[in-house]
């Protein structure tokens, strides 16, 4: 299993032929095999290069040999010689193996409740699409505002943020509901790959795409890695950006970019059928067709909502946002919409369970041994006299176009999001205000490509939308992230007091 945000680049292909089983072709093999020999041979020279430079002073003891094994988990995180969670593994053992910390220091990650948070949500997610009231929702949605093709746009779009509240999968949510009925409706208007893709997939693809790196961004729960990115900043500044703040902090960017993003696609690529009463009736159809809300639908719902409320509510009555998700978890078991084998067959999860966990102690050892301070003193330095607005800008612009080079929001955070906020704070910056923009832009950095996250290869993969276009796409929609979250989200964090 790949990167839980980083799809899988194809298909296996099946063994050919009644009993022969998988297939073994001996060239591509040997091609696999260099391939991966290469990787390992770019994380060991990334590993090499740390541990040859001097040790600066005011390290504490085996910091350096530890950032030599940081770096090369990110490294190993990017180029994925083995699965992202068995690299993280890996690194998280060489910290015992070396000496480093205590085997049960190493794994004591995997006992912080937000690891058990984003588990249990998975798992919902899995509950959310197995009882149907995921597609449910959409159609619904698309009823009821899918009359013309940018309204249709914003119905999927609004689906993806109301299931967004809860799930943190945006592979489960855009890849395994929107996706399909998106292609579906494509197609009940003759829009197909190829010379018919602009009559309305060409449209959708990308717009579902882009909304949903949006909603990524407005939400704790939005996508995987949010609770870890979240938790760099609670390391870093000392503030817990907790899921209302996280929320607050992201409506009034978030609704305008929701807002202005399917307008810009439209005017940049707009589609020829601009009128769809047909999705309307299409999704009136599927309804029809699904028939009465099920038990296990109006569980669902119930469940989602219950969750959703003591989220929100977390200020008043002190229950632990995991504790909440542990709660939902065991209900969706005890009424039977989820069973154990469920649970223990959804892979996603548990892949995001080993790296989520791994992680998170990792950046926590990183910044025990001084590593972070030393980084932000030594930058600083080099920056002495900017003012801070220059620094921070210049920053979070190298962190959201640096993106080009990751096919992981989890590891372009992971490798970037603790020097760079550490750095500006350094400069002067606002340390709240540091964190929300490079936190935001974690998310928002995905709009750039192809493979910015788990769904990109998905809609792409459609083939409605050439590269070409969809990097176009995905360059014209970056800017006004830049600009909407610059603007009025610092304007509007300035309100709530908060730098």
């Amino acid at each position: 299993m790949t990167h839980p945000d980083r799809a899988s680049r194809g298909p296996t292909s099946p063994g050919g032929g009644a009993g022969r089983g998988t297939a073994s072709v001996p060239g591509e093999d040997a091609i696999t095999l260099r391939r991966t020999l290469l990787r390992w041979a770019i994380v060991a020279a990334a590993v090499a290069l740390v541990l040859a430079l001097p040790e600066p002073q005011g390290i504490q003891e085996r910091g350096w040999t530890f950032l030599a094994i940081f770096t090369g988990t990110m490294v190993g995180l990017v180029v994925q010689p083995v699965p992202g969670g068995a690299v993280v593994l890996l690194g998280v053992a060489a910290t015992a193996v070396f000496g480093i910390r205590p085997l049960g220091t190493a794994l004591s990650g995997y006992a912080d409740p937000l690891v058990w948070l984003v588990l249990s949500a998975f798992m919902i997610a899995r509950g959310m699409i197995k009882s149907g009231m995921g597609r449910r929702i959409a159609l619904l949605f698309v009823r009821f505002l899918g009359h013309t093709s940018l309204g249709l746009g914003y119905s999927l779009a609004i689906t993806d943020g109301f299931l967004a509240s809860v799930i943190p999968s945006n592979s489960a949510r855009a890849g395994g509901i929107l996706f399909p009925l998106t292609k579906s409706i494509s197609e009940s208007y003759d829009s197909q790959p190829g010379p018919t893709a602009d009559r309305l997939g060409g449209f959708l693809m990308p717009l579902v795409y882009q909304t949903d790196v949006i909603v990524c961004a407005m939400f704790l729960t939005g996508q995987a890695s949010n609770p870890l990115i979240a938790a760099f900043a609670l390391q870093v500044i000392g503030i817990e950006i907790s899921y209302v703040t996280w929320v607050l902090g992201a409506i009034v960017p978030g609704l305008i970019s929701l807002a202005l993003v399917p307008y810009i696609i439209y005017r940049a690529y707009p589609p020829v059928v601009k009128k769809t009463p047909d999705a309307a009736r299409f999704a009136g159809t599927e309804l029809q067709a699904m028939g009465r809300i099920s038990r296990n639908e109006w569980l669902m719902l119930g469940t989602f909502l219950v969750i959703l409320t003591l989220w929100l509510t977390t200020a008043w009555h002190g229950i632990d946002y995991a504790v909440v998700a542990l709660l939902g978890l065991g209900g969706l078991l005890l009424t039977g919409v989820l069973t154990w084998e469920d649970i223990t067959t959804e892979r996603a999860a548990w892949d995001v369970f080993i790296w989520y966990g791994g992680l998170l102690q990792l950046a926590r050892i990183l910044t025990e041994t001084g590593i972070t301070t030393w980084f932000a003193g030594a930058t600083g330095g080099l920056m002495g006299g900017l003012p801070w607005p220059l620094v921070l800008g210049a920053l979070v612009l190298v962190y959201f176009y640096a993106h080009y080079a990751f096919a992981s929001i989890t590891a372009h955070a992971t490798a970037m999001y603790i020097p760079f906020l550490t750095v500006a704070i350094a400069a002067g910056a606002p340390p709240l205000l540091t964190a929300l923009l490079l936190l935001y832009f974690s998310n928002l950095c995905a709009s750039l490509t192809h493979y910015g996250t788990t769904p990109a290869p998905i809609f792409f993969g459609s083939r409605y939308v050439s590269q070409a276009r969809w990097w176009k796409i995905g360059f014209l929609v970056s800017v006004s992230h830049v600009v909407v979250w610059s603007v009025f989200g610092m304007t509007w964090w300035k309100v709530l007091g908060w730098w």
